[in-house]
């Protein structure tokens, strides 16, 4: 079940945080990946680790590594045909790279707005333009967004990212209705607190009051979202689109 073996994907943000689960799951279950971020030295050390996450018996599965700033339209409308250079085709698209600018209301600069809402909302507005055209004349595609648990509820002091989570949302159930009868389907997943490297540097007392948030007293696992993206990308859920998988430990009940 849920056996990737023949299908490509073009994951961003792939080198760190979820990125880097989604990504290993993905070679795992036998996928062929093109992983992209912004560090290309980082990346091209990430798309090495890749071979040890591919099934042994999957010899022909070469992963390749493209840099891309999410911050430049010019770089991002070339990362789709990059990729299919690379790949020979696409079936499956994470959008998962993002930034946060944080600052209430009140004080946030414009730069602040616009670098979130390029980077978070633009870019994938961008990516999944792009697929759609050679998704369609496959008739065949998995589209999954990362979003978060903010863009459900809001967030004090989170005003651009929240939007752009809100507005991925929005954005893939329109694109669902567009392209479900080409067999192509539209999903979003939206973590709530997951454990990164991040989180870890946090000092116990506040680890403590965030799990205290959580139904499930702990915070989630990089694997959690990955899990999660695997099911949306397999053949298994092509009857499932226009949805948002929430991953939160029961925080956030919708």
């Amino acid at each position: 079940m849920f056996d990737l073996h023949g299908m490509t994907a073009l994951v961003t943000g792939a080198s760190g945080g979820i990125g880097s689960w989604i990504a290993r799951s993905l070679a795992a279950r036998g996928a062929r990946l093109a992983v992209s971020g912004s560090n290309a030295t980082k990346l091209r050390a990430f798309r090495d680790e890749l071979d040890e996450h591919t099934p042994q018996h999957v010899q022909e599965v070469d992963h390749v590594a493209i840099a891309c700033d999410l911050s430049s339209a010019e770089q991002v409308e070339k990362l789709v045909p990059a990729a299919l250079e690379s790949l020979g085709k696409i079936d499956i698209l994470i959008n998962n790279a993002g930034i946060t600018r944080d600052n209430l209301a009140m004080r946030m600069k414009d730069e602040e707005w616009d670098a979130v809402i390029r980077v978070n909302l633009e870019s994938a507005f961008r990516l999944m333009r792009a697929v759609t055209r050679p998704m369609m004349k496959a008739r065949f595609g998995r589209i999954i967004t990362i979003t978060s648990v903010v863009g459900t509820t809001g967030n004090p002091g989170q005003m651009n990212y929240c939007a752009s989570k809100g507005g991925l949302t929005a954005m893939s159930k329109s694109l669902a209705q567009e392209l479900a009868s080409r067999n192509i389907t539209v999903n979003c997943v939206a973590p709530g607190f997951i454990r990164t490297a991040m989180t870890e540097v946090l000092p116990d007392a506040q680890k403590d009051a965030l799990n205290g948030r959580i139904p499930m007293g702990r915070m989630g696992e990089g694997e959690d979202i990955a899990a999660a993206c695997v099911y949306l990308a397999s053949r298994e859920a092509g009857y499932v689109t226009g949805q948002t998988i929430h991953v939160n430990g029961g925080m956030v009940m919708v």
